[in-house]
C-alpha cells in the first residue's frame, strides 16, 4: 500500500520536473483515499513556502474542513525540511512516509529529528525509504542537468 501512494507522489515529482521545479511530490491519504496531491511550485508561484508538503497540507485541510489532520498520512518523495516538518507538526499528521533522505535540509532523520522530538506538542511516526531509489534518482537527474546547463 505504501508503495502505491508513494508512486502517486513520485508522479507529482515528475510534474515538478517537467515544470523545471525541484522534483518533489507529496500526497495525503485519509481512510485509504487520496485527498491531496501536490508538487513543488516555488518557481511558478514565486513563493519560498510552496513546497509539495505545504501545498498538500493546505489541500488536505480544505478537504477535511479542519486544520487538524489527525487521521491522515503524508507521503513525500524527499525527507521534509524544517519548515515542512513544522507544518506537519502543526497539522497533527500522525504518520509521515518519505522516499529518500535529504542530507542538506532533512529535518526528520538526517540533520534534525523534529517529528519525534518529545519536547514538542505533537510527534509523528515515520517510515523512510519507500521507493528510495526512484525518489532519489529523479532529484539526482534534475540537479545533474542543471549543473550541465551551467557549463
Amino acid at each position: 500500500m505504501h508503495e502505491a501512494f508513494m508512486q502517486i507522489a513520485l508522479s507529482q515529482a515528475e510534474q515538478a520536473y517537467s515544470a523545471e521545479e525541484v522534483p518533489v511530490g507529496a500526497v495525503i491519504v485519509r481512510e485509504g483515499k487520496l485527498i491531496a496531491a501536490a508538487h513543488n511550485q516555488r518557481e511558478m508561484l514565486r513563493d519560498p513556502t510552496a513546497h509539495a508538503e505545504m501545498l498538500a497540507i493546505t489541500q488536505a485541510a480544505e478537504a477535511c474542513r479542519s486544520w487538524r489532520l489527525t487521521d491522515c498520512v503524508l507521503y513525500v518523495t524527499l525527507e521534509p525540511c524544517p519548515m515542512c516538518a513544522g507544518a506537519i507538526i502543526q497539522a497533527r499528521i500522525p504518520l509521515v512516509i518519505y522516499g529518500t533522505s535529504d542530507p542538506k535540509a532533512g529535518a526528520v532523520r538526517t540533520l534534525f529529528q523534529l517529528l519525534d522530538d518529545p519536547r514538542l506538542n505533537h510527534t509523528c511516526q515515520v517510515v523512510s525509504g519507500i521507493l528510495e531509489q526512484p525518489c532519489g534518482e529523479i532529484l539526482s537527474r534534475f540537479f545533474r542537468e542543471k549543473r550541465e546547463l551551467k557549463g
